[in-house]
């Protein structure tokens, strides 16, 4: 067993509101840079980065793990995390159908660039992928489990886009085991107002935006990995992600 530090919470230029250096590579490199070793990609309501990311995490000695932040109905960010980068392009194709689609305004609210694993531009999304889908916060838990993932929500100690400040409260019904901190900081006090957050676990997440946000290494999981491959870390993190460790 040893100890693998994370990051499960970071956008490239797919997102708009992320730096266009925010390539794979870049990201992929910085993320080594930081000591980090499992990181996950999670665009705004799209996975379609993910595999070019999958290539520059490996040849960077990054374990990957495709993932999305979507946007609830309510305007609630949530982290979307699959073992399977097959199962993130399929719940991707999900999400596209339960978009709203308004056409991007890139001089308003900047580019959204699909890469190739060389961060060549092989594309564009050309509509918003920041507003809100169709899919309710409470019908979420069950569409990610129907593609094999785990979700949860994002920076719930943030005012914009977080669970707690939307809807003034952490529901009791919500399905979930997990919740995400900005600041890892407040998990006490979280624990101590919340009582639906009294037995959640929680993860840290930087939300980076701009390389300069990927954080050096600080949480971590402890990880059985032997014999030794990717493949078999992420599938002894996603055990523990979905609860059966318990």
């Amino acid at each position: 067993m040893n100890r693998y530090y994370y990051d499960f919470h970071i956008h490239s230029c797919l997102s708009p509101c992320a730096d266009n250096d925010m390539t794979p590579n870049n990201i992929a490199g910085m993320a080594a840079l930081a000591g980090l070793n499992i990181v996950a990609l999670t665009d705004h309501n799209s996975s379609r980065n993910c595999p070019a990311f999958f290539v520059a995490a490996r040849k960077n000695g990054i374990i990957p793990v495709a993932g999305m932040e979507l946007t609830t109905a309510e305007d609630i960010h949530v982290v979307c995390l699959f073992e399977q980068l097959e199962d993130a392009l399929s719940f991707n194709d999900e999400v596209d159908g339960q978009r709203i689609l308004i056409r991007n305004r890139s001089d308003i609210f900047g580019d959204q660039l699909i890469t190739d694993e060389n961060d060549e531009i092989v594309g564009r999304e050309e509509n918003l992928l920041t507003n809100a889908t169709q899919i309710p916060i409470d019908a979420l838990p069950a569409l990610v489990r129907k593609y094999r993932g785990v979700c949860y929500p994002a920076h719930i100690d943030r005012e914009a886009n977080g669970i707690v400040s939307i809807l003034g409260t952490f529901p009791e019904a919500l399905d979930v085991r997990w919740a995400e901190l900005h600041d890892i900081d407040s998990e006490s006090a979280f624990r101590e107002n919340f009582a639906a957050l009294r037995n959640k676990r929680f993860l840290a997440g930087s939300d980076a935006h701009y390389l300069w946000d990927i954080p050096d290494q600080r949480c971590y999981f402890e990880l059985e990995d032997e014999p030794y491959s990717g493949a078999l870390v992420r599938s002894n993190l996603f055990r523990i992600l979905r609860g059966e460790d318990e």
